[in-house]
């Protein structure tokens, strides 16, 4: 066969470099179709939400109807005190869970704990809620913050778990290898070298697991039930910026809409941080890993 002519060779490598450029710019017309979405809702939240942010916001609870002014208060330290004790319940748990996964887990077991955590990972909000209220608050008699924690830690430590397994696979076996052979025990080089290197990639899982704690509506309404004052007990009803921003969406007050509208600024912002601090530190690790 007679080879290709230079000017049959140069139409060819045109056309792949057509095609490379039409494939390359369908990717990015698409990647900013997904966008708009996105773009809308922040825009449209950021335009109804930020007239009400201000110092009172934060620090006062809301008015009576008709009254101007006021804020989320309770919610605020509600959500503070719900989701801090979801995230002292599942950190230990889903890190621990992971380390067995990735470290010790071979049998039959580590198979069914692996299922159990995928599961719960796709496991609708509101199940978890209707189980520990069944569970917990019919048991307890009472609606309290404890009992949404224990509904987060539910939905939380699935996904401390996996991203954690994931994290401590990345490390090399080479470490682990150089460890055993001076004679380090294993829990200790599990202790002192495996966790410490995936660090990063730990707390980003542990930070994207508090983002989803901080939007879940569902268990809380179902275990914390909400309050109108602020309370820092755990054992009695708290409130919840979800649960806030549900109830005052649905008022016919016009004040109470527009708290609505700034605890939902609060909360897609405390998301996006948490979210986008999650992939800073997720690609670190990948590059420190690599």
């Amino acid at each position: 066969m007679s080879e290709l002519r230079p000017p049959t060779r140069l139409k060819s490598v045109a056309l792949r470099k057509a095609k490379s450029a039409a494939f390359t710019g369908l990717l990015w017309l698409t990647g900013a179709i997904a966008m708009v979405p996105l773009v809308l809702i922040i825009g449209y939240v950021l335009i109804k939400g930020t007239p009400v942010m201000s110092g009172a916001f934060f620090t006062q609870t809301a008015p009576p109807p008709g009254m101007p002014g006021g804020g989320m208060a309770q919610a605020f330290m509600g959500t503070g005190l719900i989701v801090g004790i979801g995230t002292l319940f599942s950190v230990p748990l889903g890190v621990l869970t992971a380390v067995y996964l990735s470290e010790y887990g071979r049998g039959r077991l580590a198979t069914v704990v692996r299922f159990v955590a995928e599961i719960l990972l796709s496991t609708p909000s509101i199940v978890a809620g209707a189980f520990i209220w069944a569970v917990v608050v019919t048991t307890m008699h009472s609606f309290s913050a404890i009992a949404g924690s224990i509904a987060l830690t539910v939905l939380m430590w699935p996904i401390i778990t996996r991203a954690t397994e994931e994290t401590l696979r990345l490390v090399p076996n080479d470490l682990r290898e150089a460890a055993l052979a001076l004679g380090v025990p294993r829990w200790k080089m599990v202790l002192r070298i495996v966790i410490p290197t995936a660090g990063s990639g730990i707390l980003t899982a542990v930070m994207l697991a508090v983002a989803r704690g901080f939007g879940e509506t569902a268990p809380i309404l179902l275990t914390s039930l909400g309050n109108d004052f602020i309370n820092t007990n755990p054992l009695q009803p708290t409130d919840a910026v979800p649960l806030r921003i549900y109830n005052y969406a649905q008022s016919a007050f016009t004040q109470w809409q527009s708290l609505a509208w700034g605890g939902a600024v609060s909360l897609l912002a405390a998301v996006l941080v948490l979210s986008i601090g999650a992939r800073i530190l997720s690609d670190r690790q990948q590059r420190r890993l690599g």
